[in-house]
């Protein structure tokens, strides 16, 4: 057994405050939302659904290849945990920024290019999730550690009937891997084009596009790294305490 120290005491905690929050039942505002997001979701053009459909099979194949988001495995074994997560820390914000310039740029232009937004957000997600997880210290060259990360990524935009069943896959990993790698594709995509619809939907309307764009992407990925760290910190700082 390791015993933790106060850093790393610290950030479990947050992060089982994290947990806490994700378990919350959705409050009314939430649930209306979501009902609006349902109407909504029937008003965008059947062009832009098979643009986001073929994103996210693509996103999900080429994760699992990994020729698209290929990282270096690091060699961070002489790293703290507070150190891990001061460098991820510092590699954030750019791909926020990197984010919001890209949904700033296709918002404003119009249906199609809006359209455009999805494979190139997708991208810069998968390529900040990968970073992270190297950063951490896992061989994101094994096809496990890459279903891994596929979870991670359903659980950020999964409905609130999928999330503790998702929690659950991603604390048991270790003992459980070999049951989970095959992915639920039909509920990963579904989800992900709901969670994110009623945003995009108005990231396509004239004038206020650039605006949106810019700002949804940002917390886009503000919340994707936030279930992230807190994931892999339960899965790193939980098993050393064994």
């Amino acid at each position: 057994m390791t015993f933790l120290n106060t850093y790393e005491e610290k950030v479990l905690r947050e992060a089982e405050h994290w947990k806490f929050s994700m378990l919350k039942r959705p409050s009314k505002f939430q649930r209306t939302a979501k009902s609006l997001q349902l109407k909504l979701n029937e008003k965008i053009p059947a062009k832009v659904h098979r643009i986001i459909t073929e994103s996210i099979k693509k996103m999900v194949e080429t994760t699992l290849v990994g020729s698209d988001f290929t990282t270096k495995k690091r060699d961070v074994s002489g790293l703290s945990f507070e150190e891990k997560e001061k460098r991820i820390l510092e590699l954030i914000p750019k791909y926020k920024k990197t984010a919001a310039v890209e949904g700033a740029g296709t918002g404003a232009g119009g249906l199609l290019l809006g359209a455009a937004d999805f494979p190139l957000l997708l991208s810069i997600k998968m390529k900040c999730l990968f970073d992270i997880a190297a950063t951490y210290g896992f061989d994101v060259k094994e096809k496990e550690e890459r279903i891994y990360m596929l979870y991670i990524f359903h659980l950020a935009f999964c409905s609130d009937d999928h999330r503790t069943k998702l929690l659950e896959v991603v604390e048991s990993w270790e003992e459980k891997k070999e049951e989970l790698l095959e992915l639920d594709w039909k509920a990963f995509q579904q989800e992900y084009r709901d969670y994110i619809d009623v945003v995009k939907m108005f990231q396509l309307m004239p004038g206020i596009g650039a605006v949106v764009g810019a700002y949804a992407n940002y917390q886009l990925l503000d919340h994707l790294t936030k279930v992230a760290m807190n994931v892999y910190r339960f899965r790193i700082l939980s098993s050393s305490q064994k």
